[in-house]
């Protein structure tokens, strides 16, 4: 054979086998991202070639699929009382992705998740029936927050404390993910995207505001369980007016005759004095209440329901002046509804912390489970005593201080008011915040709840917790409790 030729005909077969190996490697190996990558149309048409799998609520689904006209993408989701649900569920749009819940469990809800598939459908990649996600929300807890907040910006959390299953999530403004579900939903899209109102933020999960005084119960626990007063009824070293150490900077409290001065804990809640808290937050100085605050859920950034919220903040590196506006959920502490109803849950929960969730299982087309999760995966945040001293002292927040809004007949609710300020200088309305529980003795149904009112256009001087987020709390709770 010709020199030429032989040398010609190697590096063919070189560039055959190059070829035949790289084709390979993309089939082997790379078929599956190259299938899931989001820029993949034929990803998109397998989505929506069937109609989608489900997100149920007490039974009911709230979520449908239409049949679209024309087009390479065969259905498109619909929604069932779209704004009420959108912060639990999220959205699902052809052109835009998929968020939250629908964003989560894609490949359940259209189909294409290989749990779906038996092993010849797995090889062929048959696409099979879709799943369904079932929530643990309640549809009268839900309503009723929705209802009450009303056109407040803000949002509403409701928790059973003993399973940590999440019975409500509202967020307001709201707004409706059917309107942006299809591929000529630009307008509507735009609309959303430039509302400075921002509702397609879930407020209740990923906005964390300063929490204001509703953060007192973390500096109490704090203090029960370190031992620097013995109960909520033992007198406190609180000077009023109390000068933040190391500075001239004298703290007021809100109402100037209450009896704040060296005032018990019980007494410190019910008028939500904040010099006693201020003081104790300086004299447990930063690391012990830091380490109370992440007991009951602060700084953590892995906090998945199974939506992952924004962690709340409890900062470090403070100086003595900075750590005492901590203990008044001022400077730059930070948390979400959700955060702090979990505050409440714990302390209802005799001390024992559940692990939130608003998923209870998922479930292949036969309704057998594909991924379950269990209630009541608890952890020790304060003793017992602990726990039960600082529910009997947010009763009296309820019973006679500043949370009497939020009592229901024949209940024991206990809860704590917020009213925290934000802008330079304290020039922005403030943030108003309640948080709570509520038991029925008879029924022995509870449940933890937080309210958190961003902006409901009253005046300045009208914005208090027991005002604006307490009525709210009170109708979650009373509808919890039915």
């Amino acid at each position: 054979m010709n020199k030429t030729i032989r040398h010609t005909s190697v590096f063919v077969l070189v560039l055959v086998l190059a070829l035949l190996g790289r084709a390979t490697w993309v089939q082997a190996y790379e078929g599956k991202a190259l299938a899931d990558d989001s820029k993949n149309r034929r990803k998109t048409i397998a989505q929506y070639a069937q109609p989608l799998g489900n997100i149920v609520v007490a039974g009911s689904p709230v979520t449908g699929s239409k049949k679209t006209e024309g087009g390479d993408l065969a259905y498109k989701r619909t929604y069932t009382d779209g704004e009420l649900y959108a912060a639990v569920t999220g959205y699902s749009s052809q052109a835009y992705g998929a968020t939250q819940l629908e964003g989560i469990y894609d490949s359940v809800l259209d189909g294409t998740d290989d749990r779906l598939k038996n092993p010849v459908d797995a090889v062929t990649r048959k696409q099979q029936e879709p799943g369904t996600v079932v929530t643990t929300i309640d549809p009268a807890v839900q309503k009723a927050a929705y209802e009450a907040l009303g056109s407040k910006k803000g949002a509403a959390v409701a928790v059973d404390p003993a399973t940590g299953r999440i019975l409500a999530m509202v967020s307001t403004p709201s707004y409706d993910p059917s309107k942006i579900a299809g591929t000529t939903d630009g307008d509507a899209w735009k609309e959303l995207m430039g509302d400075e109102d921002k509702p397609m933020v879930n407020r209740a999960l990923r906005q964390p505001l300063p929490p204001g005084s509703t953060f007192k119960l973390v500096v109490a626990a704090a203090a029960l369980e370190d031992g620097l007063y013995g109960s909520v009824d033992t007198a406190t070293k609180s000077p009023n007016p109390y000068t933040l150490p190391n500075t001239r900077k004298v703290l007021k409290n809100e109402n100037a005759s209450a009896p704040c001065e060296n005032a018990t804990i019980r007494t410190a809640l019910q008028y939500s004095c904040n010099n006693v808290f201020a003081k104790m937050a300086a004299d447990l100085g930063q690391d012990k209440v830091k380490a109370m605050a992440e007991k009951f859920g602060f700084n953590d950034d892995e906090l998945d329901v199974p939506v992952r919220a924004y962690a709340s903040v409890y900062p470090s590196g403070m100086d003595s002046a900075q750590t005492a506006l901590t203990g008044i959920g001022q400077f730059d502490v930070t948390a979400t509804p959700l955060q702090m109803a979990m505050v409440s849950a714990a302390i209802a929960n005799d001390g024992l912390l559940a692990a939130p969730h608003m998923v209870s299982e998922v479930v292949d087309s036969d309704g057998d489970a594909l991924t379950t999760f269990d209630d009541g995966d608890s952890t020790r945040v304060v003793s017992s005593s602990t726990a039960e001293q600082l529910r009997s002292a947010m009763q009296t927040v309820v019973d006679k201080g500043t949370g009497t809004n939020a009592a229901i007949a024949g209940a024991e609710v206990g809860g704590k008011t917020g009213t925290a300020q934000h802008g330079e200088n304290n020039s922005k309305t403030p943030y108003a915040w309640f948080t709570s529980y509520a038991k029925d003795p008879s029924t022995g149904k509870q449940v933890a709840v937080a309210v958190m009112i961003e902006d409901s256009g009253a005046a300045r001087s009208e914005v208090s917790g027991n005002g604006l987020a307490a009525p709210v709390a009170q109708k979650m709770m009373a509808a919890a409790l039915k």
